[in-house]
């Protein structure tokens, strides 16, 4: 077995979260070995929407004017149409995201996925770190002094490094093996998302979001001619979209009465797969361990209806940096500090996706009637809106607007 000594930290995980943060250790002088499962980063449907304060913390690490060189795409407006309300009204309600400018915030920035992984596993050896990919049998030891044994290019290795970072994704084979508890609340609804291009006459700056019939729909400019497209459906409905056919139907059900030019998104030609999956949110209380932190969704993830995923990652890369370089001394109780924020952190933006996720995500009379009513009760400050902490922030909000009981109006209603 080959063995190896000299990196002092080993990140399991070449995606954005795990190059992302090999980069900023790299840079420091860290000596960092990024450890990855697959040959060719492919897209899978992730999170391609960076929020408000996600791309804020893009500038913390120093890696925003590198997104934007290569093709990150800025969005400017956002329209929540639907359903229960005129198109001119909800259009005549547009929320400006340029207007966050002033108080520190660059509108949304949206990326392919797989692009952003490469452009960031480049910037991760520009930096001086070691990327091995298809690495297999991989095994994480915690401890004092944790062990990795992998096999890599036919040949069994091992690294003892002084720390071991899980960014190994939702399934993380790491979580698992070092005992690290994970909870997760039940499936409300079911999510696809394609990437689509051909859309010229969409307006290239504006995302939507909405409720009509029996989906919920959101839409992501990447270009002038590419549209990142997701439907959220009822689990009654799992097969909708399932079948060899699936990305037409997918298409056919962007023909949508409340949104003007949605035929620029229904015509557009598929450029990446039609896949599934669950909305549930999954969490950890102590997302570390004896030589062992994760981050990104190893450490739990969000539902993606509010499309928080980039933004987590960032954020969980740009504290576990800060503590890593404050004090070269990594034992786990200096990673509590980023337990802690994380846990409420997680809380808030579980609490406001389940908003959204009952609100927008049940349908029929009595739903749509709810929507209505919650909008109109909004406009008189009637109604908690918790929405902002999707935008700019889930800190940026008082803590009592987190609520468990707002969620019991909802139902109530």
């Amino acid at each position: 077995m080959e063995k190896h000594t000299n990196r002092e930290v080993v990140i399991v995980g070449a995606g954005i979260g795990g190059s992302a943060l090999a980069t900023v250790l790299a840079r420091a002088g860290i000596a960092v070995t990024l450890l990855e499962k697959s040959l060719v980063h492919v897209d899978h449907v992730r999170g391609e929407w960076l929020a408000l304060w996600g791309v804020a913390e893009t500038q913390r690490l120093g890696l925003y004017e590198t997104l934007l060189a290569a093709g990150g795409h800025h969005l400017a407006r956002h329209i929540a149409y639907g359903d229960d309300i005129d198109p001119a009204t909800a259009e005549s309600q547009v929320l400006d995201m340029t207007a966050f400018e002033d108080a520190g915030f660059k509108p949304p920035l949206c990326m392919r996925h797989p692009d952003m992984c490469d452009l960031l596993n480049a910037e991760a050896i520009k930096a001086g770190a070691e990327l091995l990919r298809g690495v297999t049998d991989l095994q994480v030891v915690a401890g004092a002094a944790p062990e990795v044994r992998f096999r890599h290019d036919g040949v069994e290795r091992k690294f003892n490094p002084r720390l071991v970072i899980a960014a190994d994704g939702r399934n993380s084979v790491v979580r698992s093996q070092v005992g690290i508890e994970q909870h997760r609340d039940p499936t409300h609804h079911l999510m696809a998302g394609m990437l689509v291009d051909n859309t010229t006459g969409w307006p290239a700056d504006l995302q939507i979001f909405g409720t009509e019939a029996r989906v919920n729909f959101l839409a992501f400019p990447q270009s002038v001619e590419r549209v990142r497209l997701y439907i959220c459906y009822a689990t009654e409905d799992k097969r909708r979209f399932a079948g060899a056919d699936n990305q037409a139907r997918f298409l056919d059900a962007f023909h949508l009465a409340s949104v003007p030019g949605s035929e620029y998104l229904a015509n557009g030609t598929p450029s990446g797969p039609c896949n599934s999956y669950g909305n549930e949110d999954t969490w950890t209380d102590v997302p570390y361990g004896p030589g062992v932190v994760l981050i990104g969704d190893a450490a739990g993830h969000n539902d993606p209806i509010i499309g928080q995923g980039l933004s987590i990652a960032y954020r969980d890369v740009r504290i576990v940096r800060d503590l890593m370089l404050e004090n070269r001394n990594w034992t786990p109780d200096l990673f509590r500090p980023y337990a802690e924020e994380r846990r409420e952190r997680m809380r808030r933006l579980r609490l406001t996706a389940s908003t959204f996720s009952i609100l927008n995500v049940e349908f029929g009379d009595h739903a749509r009637a709810r929507r209505a009513k919650v909008r109109e009760e909004r406009l008189r400050g009637n109604f908690p809106d918790v929405s902002p902490a999707a935008f700019i922030g889930p800190e940026v909000l008082p803590a009592e607007m987190f609520d468990e009981t707002t969620l019991d109006r909802l139902r109530a209603m």
